[in-house]
């Protein structure tokens, strides 16, 4: 009869836990954010704009934690590793749960789908193919053109191997049927710095970084990455009007980890997504050259799929390994 009466009272406090979950109870105490990659980023800016918005309207206290290096592994991992209890919340990227999937495929040490629970894609970013203003090019077919008539001797920079900036360029290479030179560095701000220079003469970077060089007539725009073209270049074609099927979408995502109780996600992800939809977080991730790109769980699970599966495929094409 105890032994009945522990278990009932066990399975009782249990079913209390989750009954308080489901009534909003979650969160009671402060929540961290990891992001796995150094502040003043773009990831960054998406965790401190969440966390802001999360505390104001939940009265409680949610702070950022920057794990960054080793691709996005080390702050990966501290998530994977953390108590799936929702008091720990994770910002991933295109890179964390899509691109390293083939890039690090013997030595991944998680699983983007099994180690987490996506909540909802945050934002989607669009780049550019650029191009230094000395080179004879003004549109995507001249520099196609360029290419195949001198293979080898253009040279495009990135942010480093197996960045978005390495693989979109790899992408462009692959369907273009061009031969250009790869030119690793350690950040994408100093292979933009680099293209300015001459010293590379192609990139596919981001908008917010290179907005301000292309004003300032330094580097050259031919094509946005987009699906469709921008709103605020009416007349700049997209890669995909030359390449069909091109796109390149950078984009972070919020995730919580394996095992998390479903109150929690069904609390965190309406509330998530109706952060996106104000007016003032939209206009601020305009501003970083972002847009509020929300997703069901259930939508963004089936989104990252389709992604490993394209990216993969750039992967395995360009034979790129790091493992």
């Amino acid at each position: 009869m105890t032994a009945r009466r522990s278990l009932l009272l066990g399975t009782g406090a249990t079913m209390l836990a989750r009954g308080a979950l489901a009534q909003g109870a979650w969160p009671d105490r402060p929540v961290r954010i990891i992001v796995p990659f150094a502040p003043a980023g773009a990831t960054d800016l998406m965790g401190r704009l969440l966390a802001d918005r999360y505390g104001a309207l939940t009265g409680q206290s949610f702070v950022v934690e920057n794990r960054a290096g080793a691709a996005g592994l080390i702050g990966i991992e501290a998530a994977m590793r953390s108590p799936a209890d929702g008091y720990t919340l994770l910002i991933g990227t295109i890179s964390t749960h899509a691109m390293n999937v083939p890039l690090y495929r013997n030595r991944l040490p998680y699983d983007p789908l099994r180690d987490f629970i996506p909540v909802s894609r945050l934002s989607s970013g669009v780049s550019a193919i650029l191009v230094h203003p000395s080179l004879a090019v003004t549109d995507v077919k001249g520099l196609i053109e360029y290419a195949k008539a001198r293979p080898g001797e253009l040279n495009y920079g990135s942010g480093g191997n197996g960045t978005t900036t390495h693989l979109g360029a790899e992408m462009f290479k692959h369907m273009a049927g061009v031969d250009i030179v790869h030119v690793p560095f350690r950040a994408p701000t100093q292979a933009t710095v680099a293209l300015a220079g001459n010293q590379v003469q192609m990139m596919v970077d981001t908008l917010v970084a290179t907005r301000p060089l292309v004003r300032e007539g330094r580097l050259r725009m031919l094509a946005v990455t987009s699906p469709q073209r921008l709103p605020e270049f009416p007349d700049l074609p997209t890669v995909a009007e030359t390449l069909p099927g091109f796109e390149l979408n950078g984009w972070t995502g919020l995730f919580l980890p394996a095992g998390t109780p479903a109150p929690v996600l069904d609390r965190l992800g309406p509330l998530t997504r109706d952060i996106l939809a104000e007016p003032a977080i939209i206009e601020r991730m305009a501003a970083a050259g972002a847009v509020s790109a929300p997703l069901s769980p259930d939508d963004f699970t089936a989104f990252i799929r389709a992604e490993i599966a394209r990216w993969t495929r750039v992967v395995q094409a360009a034979n790129i390994v790091l493992d």
